[in-house]
């Protein structure tokens, strides 16, 4: 069962009261008894997939958006650098589907050279000396008798923290129901090749890792590793029930594309750009603090000083117009961080338009994103932008 992630008119399924429950924890289906019996389910707004046994119901992006692009979305906002071939070209018949043949994509790219590894700092007790004594420890615990010793030392190993955030999302994909004995072959292959790498307890948070020059070609599938840890869900259910949910929320994810795709677009510019732009609309009195505070998505500074406003909307408002309260938020940016301009980033496609507002020198610039667009030419379509919107405010500040 598939689901527009704008559709409002609920299906009536027939359920059994813990599969209704599961559905509903969740959090992608809103989930009610019908008159006559049965339960009727329509979406909350996020975009994913639940499984409760046998039932699959997905929730889909508006305009068109495959799984693939979505997919592309997901790993992009999550760092710069992703790009058309670190997703399937092929569409994939389900969110599950897409997630997995992703993730074992980049992690076969990753592994391909065998698993990295690295120094890590060990504290242990032995029999024997190895590193250094921790004096505090050793008398404290052992009241001075020679053995154990309590020792810290360095290890080379492949126990790191991106080995273990791989192999913990390769067990979770084993763990979801379904999947072809090709892929699923291939995720126990990846799995035995991070053989002695430990595994990441449900609910802590992931080990922090930076890109170096070890683990660049790590970095496509640590991002997809951490979003199937953050979002995937997979767990027995009330009365014996296995599900398996991922949700996100699309106007999140569109927001971080554009904040990251910005960045990435005016690298060559002289300015910086700033995902959310913390100011404020109402003036400071003195010994006072503002009250009205603003958090602009992205702001591109140059010589510190905010030059361009960017704001995005994942959904125009209901009448499938540009929302009259969207535009008094942009007029507010502009007024309040002096600058002539600013532009209102919608998913979706058509052709920029400019409001310019009346006793005003204020302008306001409605520039659709189109998500369906390959990601090659939306990343063309982010850095076209880029270049009319510095143009434009290099005008204006002469």
């Amino acid at each position: 069962m598939i689901f527009d992630e704008l559709e409002t008119h609920p299906q009536t399924v027939e359920l059994s009261a813990d599969e209704a429950l599961a559905l509903q924890d969740s959090k992608l289906l809103n989930v009610s008894r019908a008159w006559g019996g049965g339960w009727n389910i329509s979406p909350t707004g996020l975009v994913g997939a639940v499984q409760v046994d046998d039932l699959l119901i997905e929730v889909r992006p508006k305009a068109r958006v495959g799984l693939n692009r979505l997919m592309f979305l997901l790993g992009y906002a999550a760092d710069p650098g992703f790009r058309e071939d670190d997703v399937d070209a092929e569409e994939k018949p389900d969110l599950f589907t897409a997630i997995t043949h992703s993730f074992v994509r980049q992690c076969e790219r990753a592994l391909k050279r065998g698993p990295i590894s690295s120094y890590v700092t060990v504290d242990d007790s032995l029999r024997v000396l190895r590193g250094r004594i921790r004096v505090g420890d050793q008398l404290s615990r052992h009241l001075g008798l020679p053995v154990p010793l309590e020792v810290t030392y360095d290890e080379f190993t492949m126990d790191i923290g991106e080995n273990r955030i791989l192999r913990s999302a390769l067990r979770m994909l084993l763990c979801l129901p379904g999947g072809s004995p090709e892929i699923r072959s291939r995720l126990s292959h990846l799995d035995r090749k991070l053989d002695g790498v430990g595994f990441l307890l449900k609910g802590n948070p992931l080990p922090e890792w930076q890109e170096t020059k070890a683990n660049g070609h790590y970095v496509a599938a640590l991002r997809l590793a951490s979003l199937v840890l953050n979002s995937l869900s997979v767990e027995a259910g009330k009365g014996g029930l296995r599900m398996s949910s991922f949700a996100v929320e699309m106007q999140n994810v569109f927001e971080d594309f554009v904040t990251v795709a910005l960045g990435e677009a005016f690298a060559s510019f002289p300015g910086t750009v700033h995902a959310q732009f913390e100011s404020h609309l109402d003036e400071i009195n003195p010994g006072s603090k503002p009250r009205t505070k603003m958090y602009v998505d992205a702001v591109y500074c140059e010589s510190g000083l905010p030059r361009i406003v960017f704001d995005a909307k994942y959904k125009a408002s209901f009448s499938g117009n540009y929302s009259n309260p969207d535009e008094y938020q942009m007029l507010a940016y502009c007024t309040a961080l002096e600058v002539p301009r600013a532009w209102l980033l919608y998913a979706g496609s058509g052709k920029p338009r400019l409001v310019k507002v009346r006793n005003t020198s204020k302008e306001i610039v409605h520039f659709p994103l189109d998500l369906s667009l390959s990601p090659g030419r939306l990343l063309d379509r982010v850095h076209q932008l880029a270049a009319i919107a510095h143009k434009a405010q290099a005008t204006a500040y002469g």
